[in-house]
């Protein structure tokens, strides 16, 4: 019995198809190799192939790039804020702007999904 081999020439081809994609669809490409990968193993071992399943606190593609946005944005709004802050309150208002912005940071962070 030969065990089966992942052709050389698919992951030529697939290799090809990356670099004409673009960065944009790495994940995608990295997922169907791995998935490749992972059937000759399997076939190789004689086991019956298992669904793939995503694990439980793996983020979406777009949940990391709303946080993504939400960190840029709070950065920018907390340089006017904290200007503010200070020139009408001191310390103290730079300390409250700062406390409401972490705030609303864990708030979104920790929300249910």
């Amino acid at each position: 019995m030969t065990t089966p081999r992942l052709p050389r020439d698919d992951l030529t081809a697939a290799m090809a198809a990356r670099r004409e994609l673009g960065p944009e669809y790495d994940d995608a490409f990295i997922e169907t190799v791995v998935d490749r990968i992972q059937e000759t193993l399997e076939a190789r071992s004689g086991a019956a192939p298992r669904p793939r399943a995503r694990p439980a606190g793996a983020p979406e593609r777009g949940d990391r790039y709303h946080g993504l946005a939400m960190a840029v944005l709070s950065l920018l709004a907390a340089i006017p804020l904290s200007a503010i802050g200070v020139v009408n309150a001191g310390l103290p208002g730079l300390f409250v702007v700062m406390a409401g912005i972490v705030l609303i940071n864990v708030t979104y962070t920790f929300r249910p999904r």
